[in-house]
């Protein structure tokens, strides 16, 4: 039951602040530098499967050692290495493989998915310890 919660408030911490980053404070950003391959519409099934399937790796590899003894400060650590190295996977690849992929954004990118590594898997140890489902 535990992890089911700790899933259900990754995902729901990561889905408000990564809207918040690419809806309103980024938006901008990503497409004056990217914008010719940004679709108009984004495949919405892609991204739930991504946003699914990631959570779960925050979950196991960063939530779950933040949490006997609750240590926030260990899960966001870990969440932020594992935000870092799935995010720089990803820039490095379109880095190497796309015409017209920008380092600026890469750089970027890979910052925003280390902080939001970190801000997630910290953030559900917290809030797992005030419903008392963390030792």
């Amino acid at each position: 039951m535990r992890y089911l919660a700790a899933y259900l408030i990754a995902l729901a911490i990561f889905l408000v602040l990564d809207g918040l980053w690419l809806g309103l404070v980024a938006r901008g950003f990503y497409m004056s530098r990217i914008g010719d391959l940004i679709l108009d519409q984004p495949r919405w099934g892609v991204a739930a499967l991504f946003y699914a399937l990631y959570v779960v790796g925050l979950v196991y590899f960063a939530v779950s050692t933040g949490l006997d003894p609750a240590r926030p400060a260990l899960a966001a650590l870990n969440g932020g290495l594992f935000g870092f190295f799935a995010y720089l996977t990803y820039n490095a690849t379109n880095l190497s493989t796309l015409k017209g992929y920008s380092a600026l954004v890469a750089a970027v990118d890979t910052t925003w998915g280390t902080i939001m590594g970190a801000a997630v898997a910290g953030l559900t140890v917290i809030a797992l310890s005030a419903l008392r489902m963390a030792d």
